[in-house]
């Protein structure tokens, strides 16, 4: 038994050389650099050394031993200091693995490095967030070598007692855990440090792993303390499987093609549920049984193998094909052509054994290979066949989950945020900007771009239709339009922020009804590019958390409609302080024909909104006040750009002090004596109130003084009244709600009592319901009314814009011994609630 055991560690030392010399050969210079030296730099801690943040930084990385290049840098740095570098006394970090597609046939020259930091369960809390500092130093030093390297703490006990890290942008939180363990189990490289226990206990030993281990510790075959042991992994709770996905759909936002396979290997994992055949015990049995194959060993390729293998035995060809064309974009490898950086001889000869067995032509080769070239066509092609697979996986799982009955073992907190992001990146709503993913394609840039009106009662709909053809009658018959909008600032907004429009494109227009020149089109396009940068952040998991704001603002005055047109001669002649734009000489004239508005929310929105007609400027005001919770950041950015013929810069600089003014009313706090605050507008000959609440902005039509009075007078805001469900008691709503209201969603506020807690709902309009005194789960309760929301139709033809991730969001109201009451978001019943703080990472 000695000499088998020592015989395994060391087939186990060959398998893990040879994963480095491959993910090594798959890296330009400066990645094989970063590979190299991270684990240096956490074996020393000394100001000169990238990552350096406190002399109490755990350090030392058990049993290194330096290689060239690592000996190299220790020389260097002892020559630039003059003296020798301290070593850790008793090594902080027992295992460097990192995990995921390196050295396997997906990593590409741009895959990033996600490095499992292996500790004891015995570092204590402060150590642990100093080592965390430590490590998101050493991820800006790689940033600035061009190299992404993640970093995450691991101990034993985080899957022994089933204990998640706070979700951030690369941490999946709790949203899979046994899941998570299965990929680095058969994906794991071993940088330095301790081995994996795991990898030598025989795959028939998984049931009795534990009593396996013991044995070998106990007869002296292996020595316990040197080994890395996360535990058994003989089963996936079927709890995981929802929260994974929502993962997996959140990863897709950034990586579209690894996200697909995963969601489906998801989705085989369920299909086989009870008896699922998990890829790392797989991949075990395979090393057991000395594997000959090229790339049998390999994880990506066996994930491609099983989602394969499940897609032919459900007969699903569409996604079979995705799969394969999403497994070779995401090798990189360009077969039609020439070897170039990043190019490998035994991954493109892995890869010609497969298309081969797939039967792809030189056509569809040619097609993949020549993606950094595709436009916008092709983009939105792949974009909505990827989105399509994604759902379908989505739809699968949540029914899986209702045959099965099965609770999600997501947290509720970490659920809502997932579903806010999947929401502002996926949901199609009127208004909204679709942002094709860039990851698809990096330039889709146009030289020409025609808008066309319809008008109404043609054959077509009304409204703007764009093509990317100039108006030469050969070139643009025929022709597909890219997209269709009825009013034109959504069309040119989608055009912009996916990148068609660059300061070259030559933009061309039929204009059948509405009062603009193409000057206005190349003016619009100028302001937006003012006003917003196209560089696609993330937003934050703290955004994610919180109710929607509005982060940058534009709007449009008189794009469409120009009532300033028809002015002429001793009209125009005004005295500029006395003027009012809203009713405009003796005719009363409003001079606001139509409001635009365009913005980005905390949550990388953009949306776009469309207002005509007399009362444009009071129902553009109404709405976007109503965006703005009472309690949100006032806006980075606001502005007011006017296209009118006539009085462009009076009629701009009167909106732009309108808009200031509301914008302060309604985020000023509301002092408790003056509950009401009222703004007078007069539009043509009418006069109108804005109301200004906690909760809301409401608009009334006031014929008189006695109307006036009356609505400024009134206690409660008409059109939201207060709906009480226990009618024994007159409870107050408490103020920290109110100012956490946001429209478009369904908001949970739960207050503990001592016989219970209290629930306050706010609709999608910010109606309330409130529930005193209620008992039992909060956990129990939120699953249930998730498990409404997620409801789909069976009907697997349904499209991805019947999925809802409109989940509601949970928080809970905070009453300190000391201080003021806060909200935080909701976490579970077994959480001490703490005051929120920025996530690492996020």
């Amino acid at each position: 038994m000695q000499a088998y055991t020592q015989k395994l560690i060391q087939r186990l030392d060959n398998l893990n050389q040879q994963r480095i010399d491959r993910a090594l050969a798959l890296m330009d210079s400066q990645s094989q650099q970063v590979f190299h030296l991270i684990p240096a730099l956490l074996n020393y801690n000394h100001p000169v050394i990238p990552g350096y943040y406190d002399a109490d930084v755990p350090y030392g990385v058990f049993g290194l031993e330096l290689n060239d290049l690592q000996q190299q840098f220790l020389d260097d740095t002892q020559l630039t200091i003059g003296q020798p570098l301290k070593t850790a006394e008793q090594p902080a970090i027992l295992g460097l693995y990192t995990m995921g597609s390196t050295s396997s046939i997906g990593q590409s020259t741009s895959s990033d490095l996600d490095i499992w930091v292996c500790i004891s369960p015995e570092m204590d809390n402060d150590q642990r967030e100093l080592l965390t500092n430590k490590c998101l130093l050493i991820t800006d030093w790689a940033q600035s070598q061009g190299v992404e390297a993640n970093f995450f703490l691991m101990d034993e006990e985080r899957f022994r007692s089933n204990r998640s890290e706070e979700m951030t942008g690369d941490n999946c939180g709790s949203s899979q855990h046994l899941l998570l363990l299965d990929e680095f189990y058969r994906s794991a490289v071993r940088l330095a440090g301790q081995r994996l226990l795991w990898q030598i206990v025989p795959p028939e030993m998984e049931e009795c792993y534990d009593e396996y281990v013991a044995q070998l510790c106990k007869d002296g075959y292996i020595n316990c303390d040197e080994w890395i042991n996360f535990g058994q992994l003989n089963r996936i709770p079927a709890e995981e499987y929802f929260g994974s996905n929502l993962w997996q759909l959140y990863k897709s936002i950034d990586s579209p093609y690894k996200s697909v396979l995963k969601a489906i290997l998801l989705e085989a994992y369920s299909w086989e549920y009870p008896h699922t055949q998990l890829l790392s015990i797989d991949t075990k049995r395979r090393f057991f049984a000395h594997e000959p194959d090229l790339y049998g060993m390999d994880a990506y390729y066996l994930m491609l193998e099983k989602v394969t293998r499940y897609l032919e035995r459900i007969q699903d060809d569409t996604r079979l094909d995705l799969v394969r064309r999403c497994f070779y974009l995401k090798t990189h490898e360009k077969l039609s052509r020439e070897p170039d950086v990043g190019s490998v001889a035994w991954r493109r000869e892995a890869l010609s054994d497969m298309i081969a067995k797939w039967d792809w032509d030189e056509v569809v080769l040619a097609e993949l290979d020549d993606r950094r070239n595709w436009k916008v066509e092709q983009v939105k092609v792949v974009h909505h066949a990827l989105l399509d697979a994604l759902m379908q996986s989505y739809r699968n799982l949540i029914q899986f989950a209702r045959r099965n009955d099965i609770t999600s073992a997501i947290s509720p907190q970490d659920i809502s945020i997932l579903a806010r992001k999947l929401y502002a990146a996926f949901e199609v709503l009127p208004g909204k900007v679709t942002l094709l993913n860039p990851q698809i394609s990096p330039d889709l840039h146009e030289p020409d771009l025609s808008f066309i009106e319809v008008k109404e009662g043609g054959v077509n709909k009304s409204g703007w239709y764009l093509y990317k053809q100039p108006l030469i009658a050969h070139r643009i018959l025929g022709q597909p339009c890219l997209e269709h909008h009825e009013y034109l600032s959504k069309l040119v907004s989608w055009a912009f922020f996916n990148g068609l429009i660059t300061e070259s494109t030559r933009l061309h227009a039929v204009v059948r009804e509405a009062q603009l020149d193409i000057d206005k089109f190349y003016q619009m396009v100028s302001d937006l590019r003012n006003t917003f940068s196209l560089r696609k952040r993330r937003p934050t998991m703290q955004a994610l958390g919180s109710p929607c704001e509005i982060s940058q603002m534009a709007m449009f005055i008189n794009f469409e409609n120009d009532p300033t047109a028809e002015l002429s001669g001793r009209s125009l002649k005004v005295d500029v302080k006395n003027t009012d734009i809203f009713s405009f000489g003796p005719e009363q004239i409003n001079l606001v024909g139509s409001v635009d508005l365009v913005y980005r929310n905390s949550w990388h929105e953009v949306r776009t909104l469309h207002f005509k007609g007399e009362t444009a400027m009071l129902d553009a005001l109404k709405t976007i006040l109503g965006k703005m919770h009472q309690d949100a950041i006032p806006p980075e950015s606001v502005d007011v750009f006017c296209y009118a013929k006539n009085m462009r810069g009076v009629m701009r600089n009167m909106v732009y002090q309108l808009l200031a003014e509301c914008i302060d009313l309604r985020l000023k706090p509301v002092e408790q004596e003056k509950r009401r605050r009222f703004k007078a507008m007069r539009l043509a000959n009418q006069t109108y109130g804005l109301f200004f609440e906690r909760r809301g902005v409401s608009v009334q039509k006031l014929e008189n003084s006695v109307d006036f009075y009356r609505s400024i007078s009134t206690n409660k805001l008409k059109g939201s009244p207060l709906l009480m469900l226990d009618r024994e008691q007159e409870y107050q709503l408490p103020e920290v709600v109110d100012g956490f209201a946001s429209e478009g969603l369904v908001q949970f506020f739960f207050e503990d009592t001592d016989d219970g807690f209290n629930i306050y709902v706010l609709d999608e309009s910010n109606q309330v319901e409130v529930y005193h005194q209620f008992s039992g789960s909060k956990d129990e309760m939120i699953a249930s009314v998730n498990s409404f929301y997620t409801s789909v139709k069976d009907d697997s033809r349904v499209s991805s814009k019947f999925i809802n991730f409109n989940l509601p969001q949970y928080y809970q109201i905070i009453h300190p011994e000391e201080g003021n009451t806060y909200i935080i978001p909701y976490r579970n019943d077994g959480c001490t609630p703490t005051r929120p703080t920025k996530a690492v990472n996020a």
